[in-house]
């Protein structure tokens, strides 16, 4: 790894809170955020001033998805596009798309995701955004890793880690640090994985950014559970975080905190409570229309019911379900994942779904998401040229992307 984030970063900023936002901390509560936003936007709009506009809805666009309210998210970033693109600026425009493109990925909808932040980091290109522009990218690279395919972009995470500590950008630092250990965490590599962690943690703490924080001790939690056994230490770390997502209002990091628990205890062989703690997430994944929260709690719930005595076969004929549903979404270790559920039960192999559609068998990225990640060049993070791109727009679609939009 390379050297550790500059000292001169003291705090984490938030740079998705702009203009008369721009004092807002990293931490500052969701629905303070949001009533910011709203009266911000109001008062840019009726004065007219449509760059002030498209950052005040960008935080509540931002506010909202954290919050859950994916409709309210999604109309907010369509609006701080709009704004953004009558008053020219690029800029702006790209923090939109990028706020667009994360709300897609926490969706399910990954080709749209891709689009939208490749999108997002050519107009911060072009309009000389570079830290938009440094988003978009780790954007690119956390929907890649989100889907498995990190042969794609392990590399983008070690160049993004490394553009983060050069600038001193702690916030990056950590969300790069964490990636990079969940993809050691995932393929085994459980020593590297909290090492990594734990960095995470103390660069977050550090930097006062408590959103990054209460991720990393989720992951040391995840680490010392499934390396160690360590039930109370994991269980501890999670409640500390869970305190910091309950004080910010993180919905979405809320439930995965509730689905860790589960997993915590599942491991433990504390299935009853473990059984507790994924129906839970279940439903508050549900609640944000977030479909790989709600399917990875299904997984867990399903495993959680085996072993206090469901029916080998509705326990099968779920799993079989829940991988069909996984692959659908684009999640590219779903088979892996439901695979060895059903060999740990003693079920495997799991049948074959008959008259599979395309789709349901393990494929690459789609094309949308390997030409973006092919396009990602942290290096232009040096030096914006703005010359020689194309405009964009959002809300004019290419067929295949009609369903996401939906």
């Amino acid at each position: 790894m390379t050297g550790r984030v500059s000292e001169r970063s003291v705090r984490a900023s938030a740079p998705e809170y702009q203009g008369a936002l721009g004092s807002l901390s990293v931490n500052a509560s969701l629905p303070d955020v949001l009533e910011e936003g709203m009266r911000g936007a109001r008062e840019a709009e009726l004065s007219g001033d449509l760059h002030e506009a498209a950052r005040c809805r960008l935080a509540v666009a931002e506010a909202c998805r954290r919050l859950g309210r994916t409709g309210e998210a999604d109309r907010a970033w369509k609006a701080s596009y709009r704004a953004a693109r009558a008053a020219g600026h690029e800029g702006a425009m790209a923090w939109a798309l990028w706020s667009g493109g994360t709300l897609a990925r926490q969706r399910g909808a990954f080709r749209l995701a891709y689009r939208l932040l490749h999108l997002a980091a050519e107009a911060g290109e072009r309009g000389g955004d570079v830290v938009a522009r440094g988003y978009s990218l780790a954007g690119l690279a956390e929907t890649g890793r989100i889907q498995g395919d990190y042969a794609s972009v392990a590399r983008l995470h070690e160049q993004l880690l490394t553009e983060a500590r050069r600038r001193g950008e702690a916030r990056h630092t950590v969300w790069a640090l964490e990636g990079i250990a969940q993809m050691y965490r995932n393929t085994g590599r459980f020593d590297e994985a909290l090492a990594l962690f734990e960095e995470a943690a103390e660069t977050a703490e550090r930097a006062e950014d408590r959103r990054g924080w209460a991720w990393a001790l989720r992951g040391i939690a995840d680490v010392l559970s499934a390396r160690d056994g360590d039930v109370e230490r994991a269980l501890t770390l999670l409640s500390r975080a869970e305190e910091a997502c309950r004080e910010i209002r993180l919905r979405s990091a809320l439930a995965y905190n509730h689905k860790m628990r589960g997993n915590v205890l599942y491991r433990a062989g504390r299935y009853g409570q473990a059984r507790e703690l994924y129906a839970q997430a279940l439903d508050e994944f549900r609640g944000m229309d977030e479909p790989r929260g709600t399917a990875l709690s299904r997984l867990g719930l399903v495993k959680t019911e085996a072993r206090l005595g469901a029916a080998a076969a509705r326990t099968a004929a779920e799993l079989t379900a829940l991988r069909t549903d996984l692959e659908r979404i684009g999640l590219l270790h779903a088979r892996d994942l439901v695979d060895g559920a059903a060999a740990e039960l003693g079920l495997d192999p799991l049948p074959e779904p008959t008259g599979s559609e395309p789709g349901t068998e393990r494929r690459a990225l789609p094309d949308t998401g390997a030409e973006a990640l092919r396009a990602a060049d942290p290096e232009a993070l040096r030096s914006a040229d703005p010359e020689g791109l194309r405009a964009v727009d959002p809300e004019a679609p290419r067929s295949a992307d009609r369903e996401e939009l939906r």
